[in-house]
């Protein structure tokens, strides 16, 4: 149950970072938003400009992916268990986002459309380099199925009870 714990807090290390990332940009930015686990919505009657939105979405997925690039710079040097389940929970995490725009536009979605690329452009260049790490890592350190099947478990529970939590954990706070 240890491993558990630890990986199910790097999964949440990874969500809150993501979040934070779009809440201190929105406080940069003057912009007066609500806080939680799997969101940052806007209070009423602001003027967001479209340059402001983008930074914004922008500021999250970086943040996933600065993490994903530091901690598989390090598994180059050693491995760490707990430096993997930060790039896998990267490459979950955008993967469910990217799948999610068939429902409703994710980060990385909104941007793809802002720019004019198409919805899923964008989320497939972010994707791609996550999914190329952790093969890169899983052949480097030969990572068995079962581990990669029992990690993938443990990061979708995790996910979904931060997804399910969300609406009982919003904290509103201004700039």
């Amino acid at each position: 149950f240890q491993f558990v714990g630890k990986w199910a807090l790097c999964v949440l290390f990874i969500w809150v970072t993501h979040e934070l990332s779009h809440f201190l940009t929105s406080h940069f930015l003057g912009i007066r938003t609500t806080l939680s686990l799997n969101s940052v919505t806007f209070e009423p009657n602001q003027l967001i400009a479209p340059r402001e939105h983008l930074y914004i979405d922008a500021s999250g997925p970086l943040a996933t992916l600065t993490i994903a690039f530091l901690a598989f710079r390090l598994l180059k040097k050693r491995w760490s268990v707990w430096y993997f389940a930060l790039v896998f929970t990267a490459f979950y995490m955008r993967s469910l986002a990217g799948i999610m725009n068939f429902i409703n536009l994710n980060d990385e979605g909104r941007i793809s459309n802002h720019l004019g690329f198409g919805t899923y452009t964008i989320p497939l260049l972010v994707i791609a380099p996550l999914l190329w790490m952790i093969y890169r890592i899983s052949k480097t350190y030969r990572l068995s199925k079962r581990f990669l099947i029992t990690t993938t478990i443990i990061t979708m529970v995790t996910s979904s009870v931060i997804i399910l939590l969300d609406p009982y954990l919003k904290t509103p706070v201004s700039p």
